[in-house]
């Protein structure tokens, strides 16, 4: 989630985390390597998550879906599906 979404990490702190914020410029050293740290930590936490969405997007029906609007979630989860089966096999 980028920095837009603050707003929503505050109103549900236990499903969303938005990423720390940026010290300002004249912060100390011990904040900002406390930032790098911050910042990588949920980096490392949502890598698998993200490498999971980009497997969805990698099928062409999701990538410039044009069907129509209320057929969109039986798409999708027939390529979840596909895309479940797929890692399964790994």
């Amino acid at each position: 989630m980028d920095a837009g979404y603050r707003g929503l990490a505050k109103r549900f702190p236990d499903q969303v985390q938005a990423p720390p914020k940026e010290p300002a410029k004249d912060a100390s050293a011990e904040e900002v390597t406390a930032w790098e740290a911050a910042r990588k930590k949920q980096s490392s936490e949502r890598i698998c998550v993200e490498h999971a969405n980009a497997e969805h997007k990698q099928w062409r029906p999701l990538q410039r879906y044009l069907g129509r609007r209320e057929y969109y979630t039986e798409t999708h989860l027939a390529i979840a599906g596909l895309v479940s089966d797929r890692t399964a096999e790994r």
